[in-house]
């Protein structure tokens, strides 16, 4: 009798723990308790899985051999120009020097009122910081509309800039413009003439697992501080940060940078960008700024700046060099220790995809792809497995090339790119 009883207690303890277990389950499936929980479960589950497999060990190493064989190819297709002499003429008069304008000065310090700042919610800066900055215009929405646009599954671990713009083009009424090589005064230029800026930038501090990649909207400068203030979205509203900081840290994303304004104030825009209104000109100078960072810094300063020259490079369509450029910045990667390597920069930038694939090289992009996914506790990243499907395709590997495009789909549903690469080949999206 006792034994039928002590069963039976054990039955409905048993039973009783599998309907808690189970209800936990399906609450945590619920879209408030995910808001409110499920940061907390993956920063759990991923803390676990980098104490294990420590990502920061983990280190890319592009094939020598194929960047030699594609760099030798590349030359030997590469006409050698035929040098002409250039007749000896006198030369005509010219016009007169047009002479140097002087910028207008701006306040020593200004500080911009009206944006509304709004703390992001899980995997959210992008959308956050978009918001504090529509909020500056009059726009009366939060981050949540714009989550839901630019990334439909709040795992996806980042917004891309140019995902921030279509946003503001396509479901606002204002205007954006995006660039890189950005300047400390080009931002104090912008906001004395009244429009914050978002910037693109590196961040990390104690609590944090390693470096990764943050926007923050600019509102103001104080020269006798020598400082910015910011909104930011993780820490505080009114955020001091010195120049030092800013550049240092701005450095890490090329200096990236969106503004957004009303279209009736575009040639004001235009004015402040001056020779960066035009994109080939950004790109060229962002470029020319990177190298010459490359020989006056060292260590990790010095893997960005590299990192910088092929982004750059890649904008400009020179492939080839900028697969040589990036070459470079694993190379110092490669020597940099543990604790100071930008692990994540995969999950941000794209450049060194474009240059691999595009310059030949699609074992090295899968070797990428595949190593960054490797890192992550929760591998959603769409862009790797997009890149890694082109190159599985460009060598022959078609059914790896479809389950890395559908993966991607299933990250970001509805993402174009992948869902034309599928389109094309025939597959479906699941």
């Amino acid at each position: 009798m006792r034994t039928s009883t002590a069963r039976l207690r054990w039955f409905v303890l048993s039973a009783g723990i599998l309907i808690l277990l189970f209800s936990a389950v399906l609450a945590y499936q619920l879209p408030f308790v995910q808001a409110h929980l499920g940061w907390r479960v993956a920063e759990l589950k991923a803390r676990i899985q980098y104490a294990i497999h420590p990502p920061q060990e983990v280190v890319f190493t592009p094939n020598p051999t194929l960047a030699a064989m594609v760099a030798q190819t590349l030359a030997a297709m590469t006409p050698t120009p035929t040098l002409t002499a250039t007749p000896t003429a006198t030369p005509l008069p010219g016009p007169s020097p047009t002479p140097t304008l002087t910028a207008t000065p701006i306040p020593a310090q200004t500080q911009l009122k009206g944006i509304v700042h709004e703390y992001q919610k899980w995997n959210n800066c992008g959308p956050a910081n978009l918001a504090m900055e529509l909020s500056y215009w009059g726009w009366t929405g939060d981050q949540r509309p714009i989550a839901a646009y630019v990334k439909p599954n709040p795992r996806d671990k980042n917004v891309m800039p140019y995902e921030l713009a279509d946003y503001v083009e396509t479901q606002t009424n204002f205007k954006v413009v995006v660039r890189v090589g950005g300047t400390l005064q080009l931002l104090k230029d912008f906001i004395a003439a009244g429009f914050p800026v978002i910037v693109e930038k590196g961040f990390e501090g104690p609590g944090f697992d390693g470096w990764m990649g943050h926007y923050e909207v600019v509102s103001g400068y104080d020269d006798a501080k020598s400082r910015f203030t910011v909104q930011d979205s993780y820490i505080m509203p009114n955020l001091p940060i010195s120049y030092d900081d800013m550049e240092t840290y701005w450095r890490h994303f090329n200096y990236t940078y969106l503004v957004v304004y009303p279209a009736d104030r575009e040639s004001e825009v235009m004015r402040i960008l001056g020779p960066d209104a035009d994109e080939q000109t950004n790109f060229k100078d962002a470029a020319e700024r990177a190298s010459n960072e490359i020989y006056t810094s060292t260590g990790r300063q010095q893997f960005f700046a590299w990192f910088n020259r092929g982004s750059s490079l890649v904008d400009l369509k020179d492939y080839a060099g900028a697969a040589a450029a990036y070459d470079q910045a694993y190379k110092i990667y490669d020597t940099l220790g543990p604790d100071s390597r930008p692990w994540r920069i995969l999950w941000y930038q794209t450049g060194p995809y474009f240059a691999y694939y595009y310059s030949g090289r699609s074992y090295d992009v899968i070797n990428l792809a595949t190593v960054t996914l490797s890192q992550m506790s929760e591998p959603i990243l769409e862009e790797s497995y997009y890149w890694r499907g082109l190159a599985r395709q460009s060598i022959g590997d078609l059914a790896g090339a479809i389950s890395d495009w559908q993966t991607a789909v299933q990250d970001h549903p509805g993402w174009a790119p992948a869902l034309q690469q599928l389109q094309q080949v025939g597959a479906s999206p699941n």
